[in-house]
């Protein structure tokens, strides 16, 4: 049986970045200085009015496949996290498939999921290469959320970023990645949601929690996402180490979805975590959804290879509720043949 492997990672970040001393100058009335305190977010990278996420998916892709020595017609599936698509139909993950100019041989499909995308797409990705069906899959994650947000919303504004990555998942001959835990929650639906984009008007949609205080069409409540967070994540964390056969105390790297600084913060101290052993570094970019995972490792890795050969666990958590997570050995590196 062959296994997934995560290999090479490119990351794009849109041109534009807006910082704390930019939102300063346009909102003198906003604490920045409490803002930043609290979401560990200086600047965020925000996608062009003419910029979207079909944009985004082939300028991560096309560095990557320019970066390392991959050949375009290897890719035998394409699998992209979205919740931002370019429409409703057709698939976004059938137009990269033709602006990469991959093959038509190529399967392609979208899923939406948003902070869990990460962990749920390796397992897609692991399940194709189980079965037989790919070899060689380039899963993209890609978000635009600031196109959601007002821009008088403090509360959002000043969390979320644009971005785009491109990971390419390999069939090999070792486990690395899993086991992997899931769990859903549709009950939270109302606590991050977008309105007026999908067919169901917003006259019969869900209500949002509680009030909505900004003219966004996204909403968020963040207090009762910090909640769901510290209730549900130590159990998922503690049922994935059994499942795996592993002690908290051998895990090297909590590689967790960089929601905020004080959700990450206030998570590590519910579970009595090493502050070593859960990098925030979501500082020049902000909290990027399904990109936040893969732009933590990129970082990770590109700052002296620190994911390499260590025993990690990957974990996503938000909007849908959902969450889930993955151990992994990262036994990929820049010097090795792609």
């Amino acid at each position: 049986m062959k296994y997934a492997t995560l290999g090479p990672i490119s990351v794009y970040l849109p041109e534009k970045c807006e910082t704390i001393e930019d939102l300063r100058a346009e909102h003198p009335e906003w604490d920045m200085d409490e803002i930043y305190a609290k979401t560990g977010v200086y600047s965020r990278c925000l996608s062009a009015p003419d910029e979207f996420v079909s944009d985004m998916a082939v300028k991560a892709s096309e560095r990557l496949f320019e970066e390392y020595p991959i050949p375009k017609e290897s890719v035998d599936f394409v699998l992209l996290c979205t919740q931002s698509p370019d429409y409703p139909i057709p698939t976004t993950a059938c137009l990269v498939q033709h602006r990469l100019g991959l093959s038509p041989k190529c399967g392609a499909l979208d899923f939406n999921l948003g902070c869990s995308g990460y962990v749920y797409g390796l397992s897609l990705a692991d399940g194709l290469i189980r079965s037989g069906v790919a070899q060689r899959i380039l899963l993209i994650t890609a978000e635009t959320y600031s196109k959601y947000i007002d821009s008088g919303d403090r509360s959002l504004r000043t969390i979320f970023g644009d971005a785009a990555t491109a990971s390419i998942i390999d069939a090999g001959d070792e486990q690395t990645i899993g086991p992997f835990l899931f769990g859903t929650d549709g009950e939270g639906a109302d606590t991050l949601i977008a309105y007026g984009r999908g067919i169901r008007p917003e006259a019969l949609s869900l209500k949002p929690r509680h009030r909505r205080r900004w003219a966004s069409n996204l909403y968020m409540d963040g207090a009762e996402l910090l909640r769901f967070t510290n209730s549900r994540i130590p159990p998922l964390v503690h049922e994935l180490l059994k499942k795996g056969g592993v002690l908290l105390e051998d895990v090297d790297l909590f590689l967790m979805h960089q929601a905020t600084r004080k959700m990450l913060e206030s998570l590590s101290v519910t579970m009595a975590l090493d502050p070593q052993k859960v990098p925030i570094l979501m500082e020049k970019c902000g909290n990027t959804v399904s990109n936040s995972i893969p732009i933590l490792i990129d970082i990770l890795r590109k700052n002296g290879n620190q994911t390499f050969e260590k025993q990690s666990m990957m974990i996503g958590f938000g909007v849908g509720l959902s969450w889930g997570g993955v151990l992994w050995r990262d036994v990929w590196n820049s010097c090795a043949e792609t």
